[in-house]
């Protein structure tokens, strides 16, 4: 992952991947063995930008929620939900090591099979107490989060807490409930936030106590929030939620992180290494691990912020802009971005980019500028698959809206929680927001109670301001698309239903020439908003909320006299 020196990876990690059948208990007795035993699961994890022009893990699902618009530039990648079922992958079934395959078998996941072999390992060398304890931690937090990530997209999945042989019958074990499940992969994050260092291996770019404390928050705000809306377990979600609540608070009480006075430079710095925010981050370095997430940002077309997510910032008074009198229209991308939260102004561009107007355009009008290093846009590595900036993979910002939420869910939020974490951000350099009050457990500026009339009626008020901070927060970290789907709000991006997902910005055609105006749509006759796409839609069917079992997995099962429950809505042909 990260560092690519050889203080961090050490030289044979350079030149060979770490063996996953290792039972010499000489092995197992160096501790720095077993740290770069670890490495391997890192870029599984934490993907950062990716590398090259590939994905990363800020760009899982980012385009397929009510952010973006519904479709890339080129139309190479065109982002919707899955379909079909599929015949093999999907996710459900990785390869296993070539030597380690059952014949016929691939129902069990390679990485949870690496993280039992590691846990069954660390013990063999009996190493003192506290040295096995934090490595055990760090192998059972690899397993929670492998889990935590197949329970959030396929919902029930068989739990296996063992190195399985050939003849094993666990091979076809039915679905355990995600509530099984996740019962263990809080026991496992609960061992991992007990036992893990506080500080191991590189600063911020090596697993520790705060890191399984971060994720934990996350993996149980999102799992507490699933239970409570798709109304599987209320008693489980609560536990979830104070789970959740726990973890952020125990980052918070720790004063360990602080939120940085810059925002833009969270995401477009060259170096992350010592910012107060950054709680785990990936590193770049020129010649050896690059990306293009900058590239996009620059030089790129791209697909542009959506009107309906430009529409959610607040004004500077605290205000939404159906309250706000501060608000005087969207008819140049000047107006738009006048008077808002300064995280809009430091995430879009301040002028309009226009297909056929700009090279640089943005399908939408609206170009992201947050990934951009403005020092580096005219180098070498500020394009193609070249960006040497580095990623956060968890930051102290998350953590802070994290808290915030599952305290609201929970229903105990005071003035007191949100004055430790959503004004907090508030107050960050730039941002330039009032202070969130409660005030009869409505939302509140300078004393004065409001209600967006935006507000989707079914969400509180004050959970609305709440989901609204996080989304201005968080835009574009590829967290939106599982926040709708915890929230059983996938609606919210369907294009049919919400038509602001696919509108942009404001254009009169008379000040554009004729070829300018080619391949652009607009919602009026001679002025209006672009509509990015006039061809392709994103429509939502309740099915979306999990993913489909392959094909081939579920006829494994039925042939070795098993059976593996397709999930709902997801036919069989």
């Amino acid at each position: 992952m990260t560092s690519c020196s050889k203080d961090f990876l050490g030289d044979d990690f350079l030149t060979k991947d770490p063996l996953d059948q290792l039972t010499d208990p000489a092995f197992w007795s160096s501790e720095n063995n077993i740290r770069t035993y670890t490495f391997g699961f890192y870029n599984s994890y934490f993907k950062g930008y990716g590398s090259g022009f590939g994905r990363g893990a800020l760009y899982d699902g980012q385009f397929i929620n009510d952010d973006f618009i519904p479709i890339s530039p080129n139309e190479i990648v065109v982002d919707e939900f899955v379909i079909n079922v599929p015949t093999s992958g999907g996710g459900w079934s990785p390869v296993l090591p070539a030597n380690q395959i059952p014949t016929g078998v691939s129902s069990y996941y390679s990485r949870i099979r690496k993280a039992n072999h590691f846990i069954n390992s660390v013990p063999i060398a009996e190493l003192a107490e506290e040295v096995q304890n934090h490595w055990l931690g760090v192998g059972r937090f690899f397993r929670g989060l492998e889990y935590a990530n197949f329970v959030n997209a396929f919902g029930d999945v068989p739990y296996i807490d063992r190195v399985l042989t050939e003849d094993d019958p666990d091979l076809y074990r039915p679905r355990d409930s995600r509530v099984y499940v996740m019962d263990k992969v809080l026991e496992d994050f609960r061992f991992a936030a007990e036992h893990v260092r506080a500080s191991d291996g590189p600063a911020q770019q090596a697993i520790n106590k705060y890191v399984v404390l971060a994720y934990m928050s996350r993996v149980f705000l999102f799992e507490g929030t699933w239970l409570k809306y798709h109304a599987i377990d209320e008693a489980k979600a609560t536990e979830y939620l104070e789970a959740a609540k726990w973890a952020a608070e125990e980052v918070i009480t720790s004063g360990a992180f602080s939120v940085s006075n810059n925002y833009r430079d969270l995401f477009a710095s060259e170096s992350l290494k010592g910012n107060s925010e950054v709680i785990l981050f990936k590193e770049y370095a020129e010649g050896i691990l690059s990306h293009s997430a900058m590239s996009y940002n620059n030089l790129e077309p791209q697909a542009g912020m959506s009107k309906n997510a430009l529409d959610s910032y607040l004004l500077s008074d605290g205000l939404p802009i159906g309250l706000s009198s501060r608000y005087e229209n969207d008819r140049t991308v000047a107006n738009a971005l006048r008077d808002r939260d300064g995280r809009l102004v430091q995430t879009i561009a301040p002028e309009l980019r226009m297909m056929n107007v700009r090279s640089n355009f943005a399908l939408s009008g609206y170009a992201v500028q947050k990934f951009l290093n403005v020092d580096l846009r005219n180098e070498t590595v500020g394009t193609g698959s070249l960006n040497i900036t580095d990623a956060p993979i968890i930051r102290y910002g998350e953590v802070l809206v994290n808290y915030a939420e599952a305290a609201a869910e929970l229903g105990t939020l005071t003035q007191d929680d949100l004055d430790k974490t959503i004004n907090v951000l508030r107050n960050r350099t730039g941002v330039g927001l009032p202070r969130l009050e409660l005030s009869g457990g409505r939302p509140a500026v300078n004393g004065a109670p409001y209600d967006d009339p935006d507000r989707d009626p079914s969400v509180p008020s004050l959970l609305w301001e709440i989901r609204r901070e996080r989304r201005s927060e968080l835009m574009f970290e590829g967290l939106r698309l599982n926040d709708l789907r915890r929230w059983k709000k996938l609606d919210y991006a369907d294009t049919d239903k919400n038509p602001t997902n696919n509108r942009g910005a404001y254009i009169v055609k008379a000040n554009y020439t004729p070829e300018q105006l080619n391949g652009i749509t607009i919602d009026g006759t001679n002025e209006g908003y672009i509509i990015p796409s006039a061809s392709i839609k994103r429509t939502v069917q309740d099915k979306f909320y999990l993913d489909p079992i392959p094909l081939d997995q579920i006829s494994l099962y039925e042939s070795n006299g098993a059976t593996l429950e397709q999930n709902p809505g997801w036919a069989r042909e």
